[in-house]
């Protein structure tokens, strides 16, 4: 009764993938879920909450109107913590019950409680009541996810001083607000709370932003912030957090520089959530940030163990966590399987959103990839027009030497959605022609695929 052909440990978007993908396969599958509910990180504290969150202020600010009824314009005049929370408790409930609905469907077993291993093929189960259990089987995948990393130095009070988790959870919305970690995750809050019109100072000890995205991209994202009054400090180590008298955050930099806010969201990276599993007792180890090493088929060191998700690493997103959930377990059980990791996209869900996939300039360049560019501003398009757009662009990279696309780049409204269609013809094998040779829904944000591949095959027939 308590032997299976695979354990999946956490229940975020790598484990669900992988037990389900399993369970299809008719094999016996259980997920270890040490919170109360399904769903890990990426429904409760991440992912979900933080675009939900981002719906909730976009819409209560009257953002995406502003450009035909004033800066001062607002759906809701004064805006409360408890306002943009409001949606979130709704999201949240309707997707965890998506989300047994499948695991009940097909048949996989939800176990409660704290997983630790006993050795490589058994792990222990403490549920809640304090029972323990003891689990067997042939195949694990540790899909535990991450925390907030909270350095010793920082005190996190949960009100003034927070994670990444905390701040959902914030009473009162503050005037100003300190974001120290220009990552993804610091990114996407520090331009969603300057939104609503909340002073923002972004802090990051690296000298430049997400060296992954293209510079384009990064520029323009940087000219938005910065045009409206975010201050942005890059090279700034943050070496002390602290409270003044009047309860006003003071956070000094290694530069000397103090700044004062209301409130301050520590963002600097993620831990992996592996320091109760007692990995070392099955033939594991993990690196300072307890994040597992795996193989291409996501093995790792021991063969019959798997690791997904963001507990392994970078690009840590949940379209990707599902993707290696569901590869892991078409390894393990001999399902020939296939994916495209080279065309996998990322969606950074910022204000203005950014998206991209395949390669950048400097990689090509790098690389010594004779390529073109074509780009399109979205405000010169009908359907950005009519939508009040003022920013973001869309850019393709193609092959000179046979007009392949080879990545797409885009920053702005609807940029995670737009992507897809980039996504599709690098998938394929398609080039230039396919842009110019279709036709586009008139007006659509769609259309700047085929303003921006004019674009390229401008440039390109001059050559």
């Amino acid at each position: 009764m308590n032997s299976y052909d695979l354990i999946v440990i956490g229940s975020g978007p790598a484990g669900q993938k992988a037990a389900i993908q399993a369970a299809k396969l008719g094999k016996k599958v259980a997920i270890i879920e040490r919170k109360s509910e399904v769903g890990g990180v990426s429904l409760h504290t991440g992912t979900i909450p933080s675009k939900t969150l981002r719906e909730s202020v976009l819409h209560l600010s009257g953002w995406r109107l502003r450009n035909f009824y004033g800066n001062s314009y607002r759906v809701k005049e004064d805006i409360t913590a408890q306002d943009i929370q409001k949606r979130l408790h709704v999201t949240l409930e309707h997707e965890m019950e998506i989300m047994k609905h499948q695991l009940n469907r097909n048949g996989v077993k939800v176990l409660g409680g704290h997983a630790r291993f006993v050795d490589e093929h058994q792990v222990s189960v403490t549920s809640a009541d304090g029972s323990q259990h003891i689990y067997s089987a042939h195949y694990f995948l540790i899909a535990v996810g991450t925390r907030p990393h909270r350095p010793d130095h920082i005190p996190f009070d949960g009100q003034t001083i927070l994670d990444s988790d905390d701040i959902l959870t914030i009473a009162e919305l503050p005037r100003s607000m300190i974001v120290v970690g220009a990552g993804v995750i610091g990114l996407e809050y520090a331009t969603i709370f300057s939104a609503l019109d909340i002073e923002i100072t972004l802090v990051d000890a690296q000298e430049s932003l997400m060296d992954f995205l293209d510079k384009e991209i990064v520029d323009e994202l940087l000219y938005v912030m910065r045009d409206r009054n975010m201050t942005v400090l890059l090279g700034e180590k943050v070496i002390d957090i602290h409270t003044d008298d009047r309860k006003r955050v003071v956070t000094k930099l290694a530069s000397g520089k103090h700044v004062v806010s209301d409130m301050a969201l520590f963002a600097a990276g993620r831990q992996g959530a592996t320091d109760q599993l007692a990995v070392d007792k099955a033939g594991l180890l993990t690196d300072k940030r307890g994040r597992l090493a795996v193989n291409e088929s996501y093995q790792t060191e021991k063969p019959h163990i798997y690791a997904a998700g963001d507990v392994i690493g970078f690009p840590s997103l949940a379209s990707t966590s599902m993707e290696q959930g569901r590869l892991s377990a078409c390894h393990a059980f001999g399902l020939p399987c296939y994916s495209r990791p080279e065309t996998f996209p990322f969606g950074i869900y910022s204000v203005p959103e950014i998206s991209m996939v395949g390669a950048t300039e400097q990689e090509l360049k790098k690389q010594q990839t004779p390529y073109e560019v074509g780009s399109v501003r979205m405000r010169e398009t009908a359907r950005g027009q009519i939508m009040g757009i003022r920013e973001g662009m869309l850019k393709m990279l193609f092959s000179i030497e046979d007009q392949r696309l080879l990545g797409v780049h885009i920053i702005g409204t609807g940029a995670t959605e737009a992507v897809h269609i980039g996504q599709a013809v690098m998938s394929l094998g398609g080039t230039l022609d396919y842009f110019v040779d279709s036709v586009f829904n008139y007006p659509t944000l769609a259309e700047a695929y085929k303003v921006a591949a004019l674009d390229a095959w401008n440039k390109l027939s001059l050559n």
